[in-house]
């Protein structure tokens, strides 16, 4: 499988404030600052931009995207992701053996559909919510910063399962996120966004071990330091 992304521009009336394009096909990140156009992107491919905004975008692939069919997202923060009030059974868009079947695949017991959000921990709710979009089968799997809420060991069991689940389920991943170890770990192609511009890109390895780029160079040297949210 493969996407590639011949243009996305988007503009606001005042100015450009994306104009990319990138080509991959299996796994991608995103890297950059705040306001670097990250989310602008995702939500690009998601159709989720505000209509203010003007968006010219081309896109070739081997699969079609259609948001809740072929492409999915794990958002950043598990915590605010689902409704508070409502039990996990009732939050999966599918039947109940559907559900049962994704939780297992994600490491969890069928007891969870019965919990609410705030019986579980970060780790269980993101799993959860890998277990969600899984279960429509995307091609497109997007993953913002999915790890940025969680402890240390949370985030290497997340990036485990993640892997492991690609490789079950074939996937492909589209991935922004500021987490250097994240990177290495799970995406085989980079690509640094500043201002809405990707001015570097490239094999992960090779990027984050030679950077051209004096950018590049100072996100690396950074750490890509996480924001936190509660645990």
């Amino acid at each position: 499988m493969s996407l590639t992304c011949k243009h996305l521009v988007i503009k606001s009336k005042e100015k450009t404030l994306l104009d990319v394009n990138f080509s991959f096909s299996r796994s991608f990140a995103l890297i950059g600052e705040s306001g670097s156009g990250k989310s602008l992107t995702l939500k690009a491919l998601l159709g989720m931009l505000p209509h203010e905004l003007e968006m010219l975008l081309d896109l070739e692939t081997s699969y079609a995207l259609e948001r809740g069919k072929s492409i999915a997202m794990v958002p950043q923060n598990p915590f605010t992701a689902l409704s508070p009030m409502t039990m996990i059974k009732n939050q999966f868009m599918c039947d109940a053996s559907v559900a049962e079947a994704y939780l297992k695949s994600v490491e969890l017991g069928v007891d969870v559909l019965t919990r609410f959000p705030s019986e579980l921990s970060g780790g269980q709710l993101q799993r959860v919510i890998i277990a969600m979009a899984l279960a429509i089968e995307p091609r497109l799997l997007l993953l913002d910063e999915p790890t940025t809420a969680l402890d240390e060991e949370s985030k290497q069991t997340i990036l485990t399962l993640i892997q492991q689940l690609q490789e079950r389920f074939g996937f492909d991943i589209l991935f922004v996120t500021h987490d250097i170890e994240t990177i290495e770990s799970l995406c085989e192609d980079v690509a640094i966004l500043k201002n809405g511009l990707i001015i570097e890109r490239g094999k992960t390895k090779t990027i984050l071990s030679q950077p051209k780029e004096s950018y590049t160079k100072e996100l690396l040297a950074s750490g890509f330091k996480q924001r936190r949210f509660r645990t």
